[in-house]
């Protein structure tokens, strides 16, 4: 699955549009980034910028984006209200999916360092990304601000992590920047039956993690308790890395909490609703639905869809959209607005930017891939059918589970079969993401075949492409043929515990997933006949022959279970 990493460089400028959008061109310049936002603030004279899409292009984007504004923009002449010191201010990765805090953190170094040697910029690391423990809080990595650098850089204590460790005359014009890994922050927003703005502060102070001021007799007048160090005793919300505060929005004439969540992977907006709704109860107030501001990751969402639909005894093995719709329902996430999903989550937000000027497969109806198929193309052909058939196979199998989970009676199983569903919806899910995979093998191979081969030195590039593009072509029947072989576990199951109305379902899935193992096992011989590594052939061959061994066993297994009980 593809790794995406956030990126939201801070550069010291937000009234020049001119120099806004150099900088941001240099962004949109990089496939496989997406520019999501882009907030100039005049009173800051600071602009956010926020950029999604792959580790490695991100990281480059940022580089190109960093360099330019070191060229555009004089930090000797700059002044503003918020704290900076350098053109590009800060430039935190953050991890979206599918890849971890621990390799952001490497790829932050890696921007830290180029950012450093080939722009000549100075660089503090912060955050999850400090190299040395005191430079983890950004506020002091950049105490004393533009005007302070000249006389910290030059000191032992603050040499940069990467970059000139001196005041030069490009240094005072570029200032220094801080790169950082950090969580995902999500601005969220909780609407109230109220417009006392005193009372959404309670609220708020009863959850954020910093929480209110102890105070001796009365919790609101009473006199502050101070601890040792004169500094006042606070009691600790109930959630941690949030911040929270009330207010009052004039354009909906109500009160709401506006929440800062800084680490959703301690506190999850789901968690955050359910304990704000709690509190406001708790005073006579209601929470009538929620704002998320910004953008948010597609597995925030699902996890919220799926805590409510566990609350309600209902499968989680259903289609993302539709739990998407469970989540935005239950947050109330529509009071204010309708919720787009394609433009509030980050990955939909990514494949509608990828499926301009092209058209997916499995973004077909089915007459039009059945035409396709048809056709005088070459794409679709075997394997991609192959991996559909297992996806549809891997359908059935949690369609029968789903119904299973659903079945008037059974309400206590409904967890068991769920566990099935989900076990299916994975399996059909990879299975169709490899319907176009194969296609897109097919036209790697394509590519190298129309590589140049005048010379001895292209015609051996040209080989080494050849084969590197027919082991790929091999290795993704293969993984269609494991795919397909594990979904048959649950389509055996649902055939042996599942809804007996639905046996046949079960049934049909089985043959549909042994079909797919079958047609792209021939795919995977006759890609592997081209390779030159005999060996490698010989191995993914014998590999092949014993899933599709066990294939056809299992299918007469489960066919014999479900005539057993029709």
């Amino acid at each position: 699955m593809k790794q995406l990493i956030e990126c939201v460089p801070n550069f010291s400028e937000g009234n020049d549009m001119n120099i806004i959008k150099q900088i941001t061109n240099e962004i949109e310049s990089v496939e496989g980034v997406s520019l999501i936002d882009v907030d100039p603030g005049k009173a800051t004279n600071r602009t956010v910028v926020t950029m999604v899409g792959t580790p490695d292009e991100v990281c480059e984007a940022a580089f190109r984006a960093v360099k330019k504004a070191a060229e555009l923009i004089d930090m000797s002449k700059h002044t503003g209200a918020h704290p900076r010191f350098g053109a590009t201010d800060v430039c935190p990765l953050v991890p979206v999916a599918n890849i971890t805090m621990e390799e952001t953190v490497e790829y932050a170094h890696k921007l830290a360092q180029r950012i450093g040697e080939e722009a000549g910029v100075p660089v503090y690391c912060y955050e999850h990304a400090a190299r040395k423990a005191d430079r983890k809080n950004l506020a002091v990595c950049r105490e004393g601000e533009y005007e302070a650098v000249k006389e910290r850089i030059g000191t032992e204590e603050w040499k940069p992590d990467f970059g000139p460790a001196a005041f030069t005359d490009e240094v005072a014009k570029s200032g220094v920047t801080a790169v950082g890994a950090r969580n995902f922050l999500i601005a969220y927003n909780f609407n109230l039956n109220t417009t006392s703005t005193r009372r959404a502060n309670a609220i708020a102070f009863d959850v954020r993690e910093r929480g209110r001021t102890k105070r001796e007799g009365n919790p609101i007048t009473g006199k502050i308790v101070k601890d040792e160090n004169g500094k006042p005793v606070m009691i600790p919300g109930t959630l941690k890395a949030t911040k929270a505060i009330g207010w009052f929005i004039e354009e909906f004439g109500v009160a709401q909490i506006s929440m800062n969540m800084t680490d959703i992977s301690v506190t999850s907006i789901h968690e955050a609703f359910d304990e704000v709704c709690a509190k406001a109860q708790a005073r006579g107030i209601r929470v009538t639905g929620s704002e998320l501001v910004g953008v948010v990751p597609l597995k925030a969402m699902l996890d919220a869809g799926k805590h409510y639909l566990r609350m309600q005894g209902r499968s989680t093995g259903i289609a993302d959209r539709e739990i998407i719709k469970i989540a935005v329902k239950s947050l109330g996430l529509d009071e204010l607005y309708p919720f787009d999903a394609d433009k509030k989550i980050i990955e939909y937000i990514l494949e509608n930017e990828a499926k301009k000027g092209q058209k997916k497969l499995v973004d077909m109806n089915l007459t039009e891939f059945v035409e396709e198929t048809a056709s005088e193309s070459m794409a679709p052909g075997g394997g991609s059918i192959s991996a559909y058939m297992g996806a549809m196979g891997a359908a059935l199998g949690s369609m029968v589970a789903n119904l299973s989970a659903h079945k008037p009676g059974w309400d206590e199983r409904w967890e068991e079969f769920s566990d099935w569903a989900e076990k299916g919806k994975e399996y059909h899910t990879k299975l169709t993401w490899l319907v176009d995979e194969d296609t897109n093998a097919f036209n790697k191979i394509m590519d190298a075949v129309r590589m140049p081969k005048g010379s001895e030195e292209e015609k051996a590039a040209r080989a080494e492409a050849m084969e590197e593009a027919t082991k790929f072509a091999t290795m993704v029947p293969f993984q269609t043929m494991e795919l397909c072989l594990g979904c048959m576990d649950v389509c055996k199951a649902m055939a042996e515990i599942g809804n007996p109305n639905s046996v046949t379902d079960a049934g049909v899935g089985a043959l549909a997933a042994r079909s797919g193992v079958i047609g792209a096992f021939m795919n995977v011989k006759i890609n592997a006949a081209d390779l030159t590594d005999k060996a490698w052939a010989e191995d993914i061959i014998a590999k092949g022959q014993a899933i599709v061994d066990k294939a056809v066993a299992y299918e007469k297994e489960i066919v014999d279970i479900v005539n057993t009980k029709i």
